[in-house]
């Protein structure tokens, strides 16, 4: 019983240091609209600052902020007039649900608001004890039961893409998540 659960446990080191370093850090590994998403290795690593040719910050590589900061930038053409911050900076919890977030230049919506969320939006997700910095994604799909998010560093589901139960109740739409804030949209 005892080498069983030795090698059980071998096992499952092995298992997760291969499933960890099965990509090199900055390699593509999925995509949105053309916009890549890059593997991180881990939420702790940093490797510099990533910006535009024209001096726009989009944030650490390859963390959750420069992946949506840049599919903004490259897929929309849109700069946000506050380019720092972490994720959980992107939502402000003084607006209300459907006025304009001016530090990113995009309409915030609350989670559990009459706005059902669109492929595109920025899903903003609160920090917890083990990351105080927040969590941000892009909408990649939406169905009247689910959307789907697509993220870059996503810590330790390590999963690109995930799906999350949507719920319309009362006339609004909440992603069924207690760390989503809420979703920002750009309107033209």
């Amino acid at each position: 019983m005892k080498k069983l659960l030795i090698f059980t446990f071998i096992i499952s080191l092995f298992t997760v240091f291969y499933v960890r370093n099965k990509h090199k850090i900055g390699e593509e590994i999925d995509s949105l609209h053309g916009v890549a998403v890059y593997y991180n290795g881990s939420t702790s690593n940093v490797i510099g600052r990533n910006t535009t040719d024209d001096g726009y910050n989009l944030g650490q590589k390859y963390q959750c902020v420069e992946f949506v900061k840049r599919y903004y930038y490259e897929h929309f053409k849109h700069k946000m007039p506050n380019s720092y911050g972490n994720a959980v900076d992107f939502y402000n919890k003084n607006l209300s649900d459907g006025q304009l977030n001016s530090d990113r230049a995009l309409v915030q919506f609350t989670n559990g608001s009459k706005s059902k969320p669109k492929v595109s939006d920025l899903i903003v997700m609160d920090g917890h004890l083990g990351n105080r910095f927040g969590h941000v994604a892009i909408i990649s799909e939406v169905s009247e039961k689910e959307i789907e998010i697509i993220q870059q560093n996503p810590g330790i589901n390590g999963k690109s893409r995930i799906h999350i139960d949507l719920i319309f109740e009362d006339g609004k739409w909440t992603i069924d998540n207690n760390r989503v804030l809420g979703w920002l949209r750009l309107v033209k």
